[in-house]
């Protein structure tokens, strides 16, 4: 069912965060910095896969995601759903039978047997495809999706995610300069006030998390083992 009610966007933010704290998906570590998957030290890591499990938020979730697409999008600008291999593809399914289109997802790669496709699902030429994914950080990883997208014969002008790390400046100009444009519920400045709010770690470790998120690169080059 196409959601009905439009909270203000600011209020997704703040509610998206304080859900991602509730089931524990953020963690805050500046003593021991997790490792990304780019090699480079980060005290911050957010596991959105955790939200598939918990029903409530996970509902009121994909329903922000829905309605932030259309408001932003509009409320027929799409003709299919595509999730990115694999994290996407929950997410993409709960906003396909909210928006009552199709589905598909998107491969990282070739399967490497039969069909050897990247795509799963019926995709046609001309149909104008949604992304959806968990989370993006600079958007790079989004351009293979995108293109596989696009080499169907279809559009990818949009991609929606949950989370978006808010803190390259280079990401939006990524996405822009590939023909998309990025929607997504809330940013790593919105799950700080938050936890702030709650005190839900301690100051030293909050002061670690902002110094990190005012300049993640110099951060990152300062916290390198």
């Amino acid at each position: 069912m196409i959601p009905t009610s439009y909270p203000p966007s600011e209020e997704i933010a703040r509610l998206t965060a304080r859900m991602l704290l509730e089931i524990k998906a953020v963690h805050f570590n500046s003593r021991e910095p997790f490792t990304l998957a780019s090699g480079l030290p980060s005290p911050t890591y957010i596991d959105c896969r955790k939200l598939i499990s918990y029903p409530r938020i996970r509902s009121t979730l994909m329903d922000f995601l829905t309605v932030t697409v259309m408001r932003n999008a509009g409320f027929e600008a799409f003709d299919n759903i595509a999730g990115g291999e694999t994290a996407g593809i929950p997410f993409a399914a709960f906003v396909a039978e909210r928006m009552a289109l199709p589905m598909t997802y998107v491969r990282k790669k070739p399967k490497g047997y039969g069909r050897n496709a990247r795509i799963e699902g019926a995709m046609s030429e001309g149909e104008r495809v949604l992304l959806v994914e968990d989370l993006t950080t600079d958007g790079g990883s989004k351009l293979s999706f995108v293109d596989a997208i696009r080499d169907t014969g279809a559009t990818c002008g949009h991609t929606a995610v949950i989370f978006y790390y808010g803190i390259f400046p280079e990401t939006e100009k990524t996405l822009g300069d590939h023909g998309v444009q990025l929607h997504s519920l809330c940013t790593w400045w919105d799950v700080l006030a938050e936890a702030k709010s709650q005190n839900a770690f301690d100051v030293e470790t909050l002061t670690e998390v902002e110094s990190f998120l005012n300049d993640p690169r110099a951060w990152q080059e300062a916290n390198k083992s």
